[in-house]
């Protein structure tokens, strides 16, 4: 549950997942709201860690005692918002059983349209991912200038209606492929001559090459044999479509590290750790990916 709340005190209180969040004005209300957040965790022996941009990053470590903290750059580390269910996890686990306080700003300005897209979803899926049993109070600051509210946002019902919506439609510009098991060696060479040509660096084009083959590989063993593959350019990345008739049950598909022994999965987490964005959804007669490498 996500309420306008950075400093209510929970003693006493079972183990459980809590989601606050916060709006703010300016830099100062932001300090104001923030470091008391930061501080009461400290005090109750918590593991606080701050997950924000570098801007916030800076007022907030000037405004703390050195050393009290751990911070990230949301900017690195929450790039593809759908590696921030994993980072926090990770956290659970290193604090080896002590309570958890993060402070993370998943919605941060200058962001891609697709980004903050996802960066909404991630925002909605944290109450599928984190419940009772994980001590762990998550607040997110927002900038007032944003005109989003937090406030009741993301019910269990608004999550299953944007997971099981399409992405926005392919433009008419896009190049197009029809592919099936036979053609998968030609779709990568492909979608290599074009990121090459568009000048993706030759790290990044081995990155995309691997996780368009999990993709394009998902379609054909769970999408009915053949995928519909669809790349263009837009708002500075390289993106490339994956669209077939299956259907994913799964909400955080990509977003938990499946077990070795279990079936799928495990294309869409390795796509999430290779490509700077990748888009899920997935409803009754369709699985849509969509890869996002930057040029640049």
């Amino acid at each position: 549950m996500l309420k306008d709340s950075a400093t209510e005190a929970l003693d006493g209180a079972p183990a459980s997942f809590q989601h606050d969040a916060f709006v703010y004005s300016g830099d100062e209300e932001f300090v104001r709201r923030s470091a008391p957040f930061v501080q009461d965790g400290l005090a109750a022996g918590a593991v606080v860690v701050a997950a924000l941009p570098p801007d916030q990053l800076a007022l907030l470590r000037e405004a703390l005692p050195s050393g009290s903290a751990r911070f990230i750059d949301m900017a690195i580390t929450g790039r593809n918002p759908a590696r921030l269910i994993p980072f926090w996890r990770e956290v659970l686990t290193q604090a080896g059983g002590r309570p958890v306080r993060g402070l993370g700003s998943a919605m941060y300005a200058g962001r891609r349209a697709a980004e903050y897209d996802e960066a909404l979803l991630h925002e909605g899926l944290l109450g599928l991912a984190f419940g009772a049993g994980d001590d762990f109070r998550l607040c997110c600051p927002y900038a007032a200038e944003t005109g989003f509210d937090p406030t009741g946002y993301h019910s269990a019902a608004d999550v299953e209606k944007t997971f099981r919506t399409p992405l926005s439609d392919v433009p008419d510009r896009a190049e197009r492929w029809e592919f099936g098991l036979a053609d998968l060696g030609d779709v990568r060479q492909w979608v290599n001559a074009r990121a090459t040509s568009h000048g993706v660096v030759r790290d990044r084009l081995d990155d995309l090459g691997l996780a368009l083959h999990e993709i394009c590989t998902n379609s054909i063993r769970f999408g009915g044999g053949r995928g519909r593959l669809a790349v263009w350019i837009e708002d500075g990345a390289l993106v490339c479509d994956v669209a077939d008739r299956g259907r994913i049950d799964d909400l955080l598909v990509g977003r938990v590290l499946p077990p070795l022994d279990g079936l799928g999965g495990r294309g869409v987490w390795l796509a999430n750790q290779l490509c700077d964005l990748a888009q899920l959804r997935s409803g009754d007669d369709f699985t849509q990916v969509r890869l996002h490498t930057r040029l640049r």
